[in-house]
């Protein structure tokens, strides 16, 4: 039984982990209420501390847990003690981490969607409010593409990477202030530099956020234009907004009211992005014509950066690392409560279509509709009143 009792702790603690997982399904309108916005505090607390250095704390707590773990199986081996009694430890460590993380972090999945927030209703919509909606991005991001600084290749040239992250803050400064939306009131602090790069960008991944150190960090090999709607997205996760999906339109709505260019150009060239991706996903005659029709008004700026865009990924992600990566991150959403897995990253979308008719489209009719006027004769026939 000695052998085994690492495993029964290990299993007492996924057990506690299942049941806060459980109870926050099931009372997803109480932690609404109240969870979000105490671990608000706290992140912005444990930013704080590990903003004090430049580098990521987590990276090297985790690689200081692997020198322990390597250390402690060479010990034992060396003590010809129990490999089994030892595999049950370091499952139950591993399990106490995740059960912290839990804690501290992982039940803003069970949150209220942004949606709910911001005050904005989320309908089902046809392919031509689609269609209309990814114009007016790609319009957007047209004309912006022209605006940016560019290099002598025609290629956008931002700031560096610490200029952009200073800055960040500020789409979502107005946010708060501007329009009312204090779900946007987290830290403020700059995101950092994800440390191993070249692993990441091999596996596709663009940046982490690491609730258990407060640290949101971006792959700094990204496309210059993915950089600051990234940094905006992962800030969104530091803020506890944990759903993929609600994630990117925060880093929309952020950088589109940003009053950097770059940061603004950024928020229409994926917005279109992803809507012309769900376009290019419906398999109709419709459907492939919008496409075909929607992709011949991409002027010769934005085409430059969404090949760039392409071609990077492309040629520097590993196949069979990015699938590991993939399935990994697809199971820790499921498990946390994103039952759409890693599909939840595009459903962006809905929430982008919907806030264009919204925010766009009805607005402008508004404007169209004349004031009713009893006495204008043009909207009232009064020629019989005596």
């Amino acid at each position: 039984m000695k052998y085994w009792f690492g495993y029964l702790v290990a299993a007492i603690i996924g057990a506690l982990t299942w049941v806060l997982q459980q109870f926050g399904a099931r009372f997803s309108t109480l932690i609404d209420m109240v969870y979000p916005y105490v671990i608000r505090t706290l992140q912005g607390i444990l930013a704080e501390w590990s903003g004090s250095v430049d580098f990521l704390l987590w990276q090297l707590l985790a690689v200081a847990l692997a020198v322990v773990i390597l250390a402690s199986l060479v010990a034992v081996i060396a003590a010809k003690r129990s490999v089994i009694s030892w595999g049950g430890w370091v499952l139950s460590a591993l399990s106490f981490v995740y059960l912290l993380h839990t804690l501290v972090w992982g039940l803003n999945y069970h949150a209220g969607p942004l949606s709910d927030d911001i005050r904005m209703d989320v309908a089902q919509y046809t392919l031509e409010e689609l269609v209309e909606a990814t114009e007016y991005y790609r319009d957007r991001a047209n004309v912006l593409s022209r605006q940016v600084k560019r290099d002598d290749k025609g290629y956008v040239d931002f700031p560096e990477f610490e200029t952009m992250s200073s800055r960040a803050y500020m789409g979502y400064q107005r946010l708060v202030y501007d329009r009312s939306y204090p779900i946007f009131a987290g830290s403020a602090l700059p995101v950092k530099r994800l440390g191993w790069a070249d692993m990441y960008t091999s596996m596709g991944i663009t940046g982490v956020t690491f609730g258990l150190t407060g640290e949101a960090a971006v792959n700094p090999q990204i496309p210059e234009v993915l950089l600051p709607f990234t940094m905006c997205h992962e800030m969104a996760h530091r803020m506890c907004i944990a759903s993929e999906r609600d994630a990117n339109f925060a880093a929309f709505l952020a950088c589109s009211v940003h009053p950097d260019l770059e940061f603004e150009y950024s928020a229409y060239f994926m917005a279109y992005r992803y809507c012309y991706n769900a376009i290019a996903s419906v398999q109709t005659v419709a459907a492939v014509q919008a496409a075909s029709d929607v992709a011949a008004g991409v002027e010769d700026d934005l085409y430059r950066d969404l090949v760039n865009y392409d071609n990077f990924f492309r040629t520097n992600k590993d196949e069979a690392a990015t699938a590991i990566a993939d399935s990994a991150n697809d199971a820790y959403l499921r498990t946390s409560g994103e039952t759409a897995g890693i599909a939840s990253y595009s459903q962006v979308c809905d929430l982008l279509v919907n806030w264009h008719i919204q925010e766009v489209v009805l607005p402008s009719i508004a404007v169209e509709e004349s004031r009713f006027d009893p006495y204008d004769e043009t909207q009232v026939d009064i020629s019989d009143i005596r």
